[in-house]
């Protein structure tokens, strides 16, 4: 079993709910953040991405951290954000092209991803989890929430679609690509009690997205703990938690800096079979789409050359083995600077722009990982390559923080 809190969620007012909710801090970058929060003084990113309120201050220096712990006070005395008095569990569902998702916004156990009932699929940079650290310290707070997936047991299921029919929504706006943003404050004690202990009944939860701030997160509660200076909140960390079955995954894909080799095609054909297509995406795993020279190739891996452990399958470990390693020399994708990730949300377009910009060499389309793989390699206790996943619709920021109470 693994174990659930309620808490008591800072959050903002609902009339301010869609002025300040914002993308995660990990998909856009300082200038991005920057134009986002423009004349928009609500905006979550003056607490996640500080340093657009530092003009020209590296975004890792102290002054940051502590500018985002200042912004943090500012938006609570201002009462934008606004922290609840009773532990409370909460709903949060995003629609987006017809598909919807329901969260469960709870608090989750350090020691549980310790003793490994979190379950992870990738692994973690020190120098990104170094600034979570840097910034959860700073706030006290958890600032993000953490991306888990569950198998979902049908009771609960069914508590929380006969509280949503029940009850209206505290928050519900669109926002970022038209996607719809509803929670529910999930308050009546006999129901706290019944979700805690429905989890009895769940063996794991993994994680979806966001790796880094789970490290990062029970760290700084083993922080607090070895030092003595431990609360019951700084042995939790923020979470929601979405069933596996309502969860979509979407293609990461790749483009290269890298010369294209003379018998590039030639070393190709020794593990795909090759042709034109007018298709820019793959239509089914075990294709990659190539794009070069103003031509999308179809690769089809071939039978043979496909590994049967859960990671070597993959299409993203078949691309690293035959095609980024093999042919290109790319050894560590984590690091190397000729090449980069475009997530699914902008299209094989957006691939088309960069190559045919000649800032890039060629690209990749891939077909996307699926839920039921993500699951096999964590239940393996197995770590996926770098940029498998790339989940859509984002989870805002700034809606739910959790206080650690230990200030």
């Amino acid at each position: 079993m693994v174990k659930v809190y309620p808490f008591k969620a800072i959050r903002p007012q609902a009339a301010l709910a869609a002025q300040v909710a914002e993308l995660p801090y990990d998909v856009v970058n300082s200038q991005e953040a920057a134009a986002y929060a423009a004349d928009n003084p609500y905006s979550y990113f003056h607490i996640d991405r500080s340093e657009i309120d530092l003009p020209g201050v590296d975004p890792y220096e102290p002054k940051v951290y502590q500018k985002a712990a200042d912004n943090l006070t500012a938006f609570k005395d201002a009462s934008w954000l606004v922290q609840d008095e009773q532990p409370a569990y909460y709903l949060y569902q995003l629609t987006m092209d017809g598909r919807s998702q329901t969260g469960l916004v709870v608090c989750t156990s350090i020691d549980d991803y310790i003793s490994g009932q979190i379950k992870k699929h990738e692994f973690t940079r020190p120098e990104k989890e170094i600034d979570r650290i840097n910034h959860v310290l700073a706030c006290d707070a958890n600032t993000s929430p953490i991306f888990l997936s569950y198998r979902q047991p049908a009771a609960l299921k069914e508590q929380i679609d006969a509280w949503q029919a029940a009850h209206p929504p505290i928050y519900d706006f669109a926002s970022y690509h038209d996607v719809q943003h509803r929670v529910w404050l999930v308050d009546d004690p006999a129901l706290l009690e019944i979700i805690s202990g429905a989890f009895a009944d769940v063996d794991a939860l993994y994680i979806a997205d966001g790796h880094h701030r789970t490290e990062s997160a029970v760290k700084v509660g083993l922080q607090k703990r070895e030092a003595g200076q431990s609360s019951v909140e700084s042995e939790r960390f923020l979470s929601i938690l979405f069933p596996e079955n309502e969860l979509a995954i979407w293609e990461y894909n790749r483009v290269l800096r890298y010369p294209v080799p003379e018998n590039f095609f030639e070393d190709l054909s020794v593990n795909f079979t090759i042709k034109q297509t007018m298709d820019k995406k793959p239509a089914q795993a075990g294709m990659i789409h190539l794009y070069l020279d103003h031509q999308w190739w179809a690769l089809t891996i071939k039978p043979s050359a496909v590994p049967t452990d859960a990671v070597g399958r993959l299409d993203v470990s078949l691309l690293q083995t035959y095609i980024l390693e093999a042919i290109f020399g790319i050894k560590d994708i984590r690091t190397d600077k000729g090449i980069d990730f475009v997530g699914g949300i902008r299209g094989p377009e957006e691939l088309e722009r960069l190559v045919d910009s000649g800032d890039w060499s060629l690209a990749f389309s891939m077909y996307p990982t699926q839920m039921s793989d993500l699951l096999a390699v964590a239940d393996a206790g197995e770590i996926m390559p770098p940029k498998s996943t790339w989940f859509e619709p984002k989870l805002l920021s700034g809606l739910f923080l959790h206080d650690l109470e230990t200030k």
